[in-house]
């Protein structure tokens, strides 16, 4: 596949539809996670391979986790232990470090093991990394932020209190603000995914389910966001 000449440095993705795949083909709503968590694995390695530098996508929200059935909530559970213990076993191939994002503490404590030891495993590897939001809420990390700045800020003035050091308290201070942002499934909106870090994301929707997402319209994606002309505000 021929790719555009210029690549975001970093994307996001609302990985929407798993459900909705699943139902379409008489299949229990597992059988869609579990088939979006291939595809997952599928786009992160050709974002890897392409010079994509971080790609980050929303896994399990706070919504998510608080507000759908708990027999659900555990087999995404399930489903996010296996996937971590085979990214385990085929880091050496795959050679993409992972990073999970979001309020961590509520998670079973096993899955929290994996995730540390999946983010030390990895860190050594230079190619693209996989940012996973799990447990994730805009406005909840932006409260945390703000909580954790105003704790190690005592005494100090409103004006030292900037974009950038806002920036620095949040989950995704190790990583640029994503360039662009896809949701797949067919709505059109950001559901309190990154709503600070996507001020200025270039978004696109698609009505493709994300079981179904594949890297050939990955790469007319970024077709189209190579022909957006990217002002920041300016002229």
């Amino acid at each position: 596949m021929k790719l555009p000449a210029t690549l975001p440095g970093h994307i996001a993705v609302i990985m929407d539809g798993n459900g909705r795949w699943a139902r379409r083909r008489g299949l229990p709503r597992k059988a869609g996670h579990a088939a979006g968590a291939e595809t997952f694995r599928t786009i992160a390695t050709f974002c890897r391979d392409i010079g994509v530098r971080n790609l980050t996508v929303y896994a399990l929200s706070t919504e998510n986790r608080r507000l759908r059935p708990g027999e659900e909530v555990e087999e995404i559970y399930d489903l996010l232990r296996r996937y971590i213990s085979e990214s385990l076993e085929k880091m050496e191939r795959d050679r993409v470090r992972l990073k999970f994002l979001g309020d961590l503490e509520p998670l079973p404590g096993d899955i929290r093991e994996q995730m540390e030891r999946a983010e030390k495993v990895s860190a050594r590897y230079d190619g693209c990394l996989c940012g996973i939001c799990v447990n994730y809420g805009g406005r909840d990390e932006i409260v945390r932020a703000a909580r954790e700045l105003m704790h190690l800020s005592s005494g100090a003035e409103t004006g030292d209190v900037t974009e950038d050091t806002f920036s620095r308290h949040l989950d995704t201070a190790f990583l640029p603000d994503p360039d662009l942002c896809i949701r797949t499934g067919g709505e059109w909106r950001l559901s309190n995914f990154m709503p600070w870090q996507l001020a200025y994301a270039e978004l696109f929707f698609t009505d493709t389910l994300w079981p179904d997402f594949s890297k050939k319209e990955l790469v007319s994606i970024l077709e189209n966001y190579s022909d957006r002309n990217r002002r920041y505000g300016g002229l």
